[in-house]
């Protein structure tokens, strides 16, 4: 083939890439954009004011930071230990890890009712302790934090396998111990990724529904996060409904821009600091 030949078929793909991109961003934004489009800053606000809805949406920033502070807690070490170890097992640790992502989030709160309710496997032993789960906030965050923690723990899983083996190595040799290396070589080298995961968890958990309800319930001012109001108002409001959407919206990119600026790249320290 001449090369006009092979340069005409390089401007045809890329033209047809172009296309193909402005097709996806046109299939995803205009929805984004609706949600303003179909009522104005004035009627957004007053419908925040309507009964539940403040208070779902304050709900849901609590839960869901709750769930992410203990996701991050539990998840960074242990997704530190998968990444740095082989072990026999680990495909299935890995495969188990995941498994909340391809679940359906109605099965997620049957087995967390099968779990955790009042009937379930370790139901009785929860509710010796005198912790309540089902139908209340406390639920609300372990349903949160079992369909989120995949996000964040895979993200980081990746982020520790990604560090240079002859940087902790350095950090080993320097006479850092396992925790140490973790610490100071680990978790700054692996901030972007581990922020990036923290992201996709929190946006996943603002966002859970199924679960949720199956699991905790949709009471007003108790477990009625804001995707569960917004399915309620639905029926009886549907300006508050754009609005607490819009807001889920504007939560939801604000926590995106915000890894974009503040994750930057992965940062080495010095093992011997």
């Amino acid at each position: 083939m001449s090369r006009s030949g092979r340069s005409g078929g390089s401007i045809g793909f890329r033209i047809a890439a172009a296309g193909a991109l402005a097709l996806l961003l046109g299939f995803l934004v205009v929805p984004m954009i609706a949600l303003f489009a179909e009522t104005g800053p004035r009627e957004l606000v007053s419908s925040l004011g309507e009964r539940g809805a403040a208070e779902a949406l304050w709900l849901s920033l609590r839960t869901s930071l709750a769930a992410l502070l203990l996701i991050v807690a539990v998840g960074t070490p242990a997704a530190w230990f998968v990444a740095r170890r082989d072990f026999r097992g680990r495909a299935l640790v890995l495969t188990l890890i995941e498994l909340p992502l391809v679940l359906p989030p109605a099965a997620a709160g049957i087995a967390l009712l099968a779990a955790f309710g009042p009937n379930g496997i370790a139901g009785g032993a929860i509710e010796s302790l005198g912790i309540e789960l089902v139908l209340q906030t406390a639920g609300v965050v372990v349903a949160l934090t079992f369909v989120a923690a995949p996000f964040f723990v895979r993200g980081a899983i990746a982020a520790f396998e990604a560090i240079d083996a002859n940087l902790l190595d350095a950090s080993r040799t320097l006479g850092a111990g396992e925790g140490r290396t973790f610490l100071r070589v680990g978790i700054p080298g692996a901030r972007a990724g581990l922020a990036s995961g923290a992201a996709l968890a929190w946006g996943r958990a603002l966002g859970e529904f199924g679960a949720t309800l199956m699991f905790a319930g949709s009471l007003e001012g108790r477990t009625q996060t804001a995707p569960l109001a917004i399915f309620e108002f639905l029926a009886r409001d549907f300006d508050a409904a754009l609005a607490l959407s819009a807001v889920l919206l504007v939560v939801s990119a604000f926590i995106l821009l915000a890894v974009k600026l503040v994750g930057g790249r992965p940062e080495v320290v010095d093992a011997d600091r």
